[in-house]
């Protein structure tokens, strides 16, 4: 994906801790709660390429980032409530700002509303009622809390697990379960068991050595001492919880793969049935937790992670009840923060937000009510979102853009030097299958069973999660719905989804500066076309291409042609593995590999197909840019940014995604069209001697 998560399982991390509470007893109309109404009416303008956010006094050839985004640095100072600033990260903020108005026009005017205005105005209103929050402290969680209290006996922790799973529809309390397309038949969907159990965002956390990560470590424990503390543990009861919680978190932790382990689907794919899915773990009764769950008559799973669940079947039996209480206790207060009052929810933020990754300042309410909205009804406001902002012909000229770049990878596979006549055929045959969807689904979701008050925010937030849980589930054993979106409509973001054999662009990515209408074709070619390349790239990047043009985990490589993509491959990787993120920290380039190959093929096939539907025609020079020029402009000013160093060191164990200097820079050193439009000399930093290439 261009921006933020990419995994065979379609996971996103994210950190929800960074929704803000407002001050206590603030209303929506309060002008620290609310954008201006100026800023709602529509989206800002921002064109495709600015040559104000250029600094034209950096040489190209010598660091070709500066050049194009040295100005938009320079004027886009990381703002006070976020972890790092980006173009995208503009945009998305813009489309917040729409979205806010949309939904107070919703919540005030309540006459005329259909039913989905109805969930998502209503929920709005209640997100906003921080004062009725604030009196309700941790109340939401008592019942839950009484739940894991009462457990007499380990016998009685399936149930009570299947109940937890359906309220967090996560992988934080012990181990995840959920469905997805079955690896070895993409048109099935089939129930999943995956690694989970941690408060941290990776296993390397608990792992790692180095001196930020004890420190991180001992600055968690103290974070789960005084969440406890909050539900009204005694300090020394808090402290003694809080080191024997992340004593059960790490030993999960050694027994999950690594993200770079994980990138290998043949090292998650691992088909059971129950009686096998019973003996990795067989102190927990299967049987009575997929009774609880749902699923009663269900027999095959897939386990992604088997070592883990026979460690998770030694912790569960080696760990005291009262133990796991507190380790459950822990992970239900954690997962409700972000829908608690102020006390829990700055708690949550001082770490995850402040520690983890250096943000000063919690987000104003509006911008988490609005994202939780997105969250949990992100299809009938992304119903609103495109009937204001994304019109028939914006969609249609995305989708001419990705046939165009379509074309060009069918014309770059045939003449391919170091693939064979065999392989190229099943490349094609892939290519040729994947789908386009662009802007939204063509078939909305059906929320009409979630019950939304305008007065119950931690009741919103249980039942639209367990809705989504339920959905989730209720497609094991069913055909794939190969017309499901994995984002809603006003996503900033992009993706490849390898068992759907399909490349999504949400309305909101296909906005300005994104894509720009106004703008000529060098840019958007750039900007968009690079994306569009990228993601297509990813059905033949080192885990895409494991996959099939139905989506099957099947080899369809001849031996030789697999090498040699690999001998190629391993330019990038190494090339990458020289970057430094941060202090002397350097890209994890076996986790950046499929996103680096991405791309480099998504921008040589983007400026094949522009050079294609430019080839009879005319280019001006524009702002004393050749037309190739501004190509190469425009796509670098989609990845300007500013980050703070904590935010660098987690994407550095997390993301894999490199940093937008070297999303920019590695890849024109590789392109001798780079070169030639800025008259780059032999030796030169962005030219490289010997480029890599593989698309």
């Amino acid at each position: 994906m261009r921006i933020l998560f990419t995994n065979v399982l379609l996971i996103a991390f994210t950190c929800a801790a960074l929704g803000q509470a407002s001050p206590a007893n603030s209303t929506p109309s309060d002008a620290t709660s609310r954008p201006s109404d100026s800023a709602i009416l529509s989206l800002p303008y921002t064109p495709g390429l600015d040559t104000e956010f250029m600094d034209r006094t950096a040489d190209p050839c010598v660091d070709f980032y500066q050049y194009s985004c040295g100005g938009w640095m320079k004027k886009n100072p990381i703002p006070s409530d976020q972890p790092g600033w980006s173009v995208y990260a503009k945009l998305d903020e813009d489309n917040q700002r729409f979205l806010w108005g949309i939904l107070d026009d919703l919540a005030r005017n309540t006459l005329g509303r259909n039913p989905n205005q109805q969930k998502i105005g209503d929920y709005f209103v209640a997100c906003m009622d921080e004062s009725a929050i604030e009196k309700l402290g941790a109340a939401p969680l008592k019942p839950y809390l009484d739940q894991i209290n009462g457990l007499t006996s380990k016998k009685q922790l399936p149930a009570l697990l299947a109940e937890i799973h359906l309220r967090t529809a996560g992988d934080g309390v012990f181990f995840g379960f959920s469905s997805d397309q079955d690896f070895g038949d993409s048109s099935q969907v089939i129930a999943f068991a995956t690694a989970g159990g941690l408060g941290l965002p990776d296993r390397d956390y608990y792992t790692k050595s180095d001196p930020n990560s004890v420190a991180l470590r001992e600055k968690y424990v103290a974070h789960v001492q005084r969440m406890l503390e909050l539900l009204g543990d005694t300090p020394d009861v808090a402290q003694h919880e809080a080191v024997t919680i992340m004593a059960i978190e790490t030993r999960l932790a050694e027994a999950s793969l690594t993200r770079v382990e994980g990138r290998d689907p043949h090292k998650l794919y691992h088909k059971v049935d129950l009686t096998a899915l019973q003996a990795l773990s067989p102190g927990f009764d299967w049987s009575v937790y997929l009774k609880q769950i749902g699923l009663g008559q269900q027999n095959t799973f897939n386990v992604t992670e088997p070592d883990f669940y026979k460690e998770l079947d030694k912790q569960l039996q080696s760990t005291s009840l009262d133990d796991i209480k507190s380790y459950l206790r822990w992970h239900t207060v954690h997962a409700a923060a972000p829908s608690l009052s102020s006390a829990f929810v700055n708690e949550d933020f001082d770490f995850f937000g402040k520690a983890l990754r250096g943000v000063p300042e919690l987000r104003p309410r509006w911008k988490r009510c609005v994202a939780r909205v997105d969250e949990q009804l992100g299809e009938a406001l992304g119903q609103e979102f495109v009937r204001r902002a994304f019109g028939p012909e914006t969609k249609q000229n995305a989708l001419t853009m990705a046939q165009q770049i379509e074309q060009a990878m069918a014309k770059d596979i045939e003449q391919l030097s170091w693939m064979g006549p065999e392989t190229k055929h099943n490349a094609l045959i892939k290519l040729h299958s994947i789908v386009n969807k662009i802007g939204y689904p063509d078939k909305w979701r059906d929320y009409s069973s979630v019950v939304v008050s305008r007065n119950d925010f931690a009741g919103n937030v249980e039942r639209a999660t367990v809705f989504e849980s339920r959905r989730e589930l209720n497609k094991i054993g069913k055909p794939v719905d190969r017309g499901e979106w994995g984002m809603t409509p006003p996503t900033v973001n992009a993706y490849y989804s390898q068992q759907m054999n399909d490349i999504n662009f949400p309305a909101g990515v296909l906005q300005p500066p994104l894509y720009d209408p106004k703008m000529d074709d060098a840019p958007n070619y750039g900007d968009t076309g690079g994306t569009i390349g990228h993601e297509l790239t990813h059905g033949f990047d080192d885990e895409g291409r494991k996959f099939d043009a139905q989506g099957n985990l099947k080899d369809w490589w001849t031996t030789q042609d697999s090498q040699n993509f690999e001998a190629r491959a391993q330019c990038v990787v190494d090339q990458y593995a020289q970057y430094i993120v941060v202090d002397d920290i350097k890209i994890n380039s076996k986790l950046t590999e499929g996103e680096d190959i991405a791309d480099l093929g998504g921008l040589i096939l983007a400026w094949m197909a522009w050079k294609e539907q430019t080839r009879n025609m005319h280019l001006e020079d524009r702002d004393t840019l050749t037309p190739e020029q501004r190509f190469f402009v425009g796509y670098a000013q989609w990845a300007c940014e500013n980050d703070r160093p904590e935010d660098l060191r987690l994407q550095a164990i997390t993301d894999p995604h490199s940093p937008g200097k070297y999303r920019v820079n590695g890849l024109v050193v590789n392109m001798p069209e780079f070169q030639k439009a800025f008259s780059c000399k032999a030796g030169q930093p962005m030219a490289k001697e010997n480029p890599c290439r593989i698309w």
